[in-house]
Parts: structure tokens; sequence; C-alpha cells
């Protein structure tokens, strides 16, 4: 037998490092093959963290690195809210449709005809309807007055202001 070196122990230290290493990888990889298997998460990168959607089950989940480590919380899912309005809605159509097959039946076709009218034309006014009238209160002298009075002062302001504009822009040129 030969004496161990130093340089021995340290290619078989190396050896065994290189081993566990190596068998900690496999364990690695085993513990986390049930969540990517057949990639059933897809992760996308969001500020916040990341979503994950679950894609077997369809369930969206936002992860977030706290303290702690990382924490998926579900997203609300509208869908259960979307489910429970179609089965109402469903439920109304089929009480509805039950109503309609037990009230009387109406047929398309009458057996009398139809009175031809113009339907453009408009219906006489009937005695009730022709004894209202709409009144418009005109405005009075006084109200016609204050109307005139503003405008002639708007109207003065108006070309008092012109004329300042032009002798500002005359006296500049």
């Amino acid at each position: 037998m030969r004496p161990v070196t130093s340089s021995t122990t340290s290619w078989l230290a190396l050896a065994a490092f290189a081993a566990a290493v190596a068998i900690a990888g496999d364990l690695e990889a085993a513990q986390s093959a049930p969540d990517s298997e057949n990639g059933r998460y897809s992760m996308t990168p969001i500020p916040e963290g990341a979503l994950r959607l679950d894609t077997r089950t369809g369930t969206v989940s936002t992860c977030t690195k706290n303290g702690a480590g990382w924490a998926c919380y579900a997203v609300p899912d509208e869908r259960t809210a979307l489910d429970a309005e179609i089965g109402r809605l469903q439920a109304e159509v089929e009480r509805l449709q039950g109503q309609l097959a037990a009230g009387p039946t109406v047929s398309g076709k009458i057996d009398e005809a139809l009175p031809k009218s113009d339907p453009l034309k408009k219906a006489e006014p009937k005695a009730a309807e022709g004894e209202r009238k709409i009144e418009i209160p005109l405005p009075s002298d006084q109200d016609v007055d204050r109307v005139m009075s503003f405008l002639e002062k708007a109207w003065r302001r108006l070309i008092d202001m012109a004329n300042r504009v032009q002798k500002d822009v005359s006296g500049k040129i």
C-alpha cells in the first residue's frame, strides 16, 4: 500500500464534493418535478413578482417575495360570478318559455283587412285635445328695455375697447 499524500487527499475531497453536489442537484430536481411536471405552471414576471397560471385548473395566482420567502395568492376569479349569472339567465329563459307555452296562442293572420291609411299623415286631434292650447308669455316692455340697455352698454364697451387697441397699435408703429 502506498502512503496517502496531501494531493491524493485533496483529489478525494474534491471528488466527494462533486458527488455531493450532483446528488443534491438530483434531489432538488426530484422535489420540484411535481410542480413543473408536464409544464403545469406558467410563470410571467410582473413588477410585484410573478404571475402563475396553473394550466391544469386555470387558477391564476400572484407570487410575491416577502420577508419569509415567496408566497402565492389566488387572484379573485370572476368566472364563478359569470357562471352564476349564466345559470340565473338560463332558469329565467326556461320560466319564460313555460309561460309562453301555457299562455294563449296568437296567430299571425287575422280575418279582417286592416284599414288603409297614410302613415305620414297626422291624425286629427280629438275634441278634448283640440281644446288644449299652449300659451307662451311674451316679454313685457320693461324686460325688452332691460335687454336693449344691456346690449347698448355691451356695444359701447366693445367700441371703446376697439378704439383703445387702435390707439395702442398706432402709437407703437
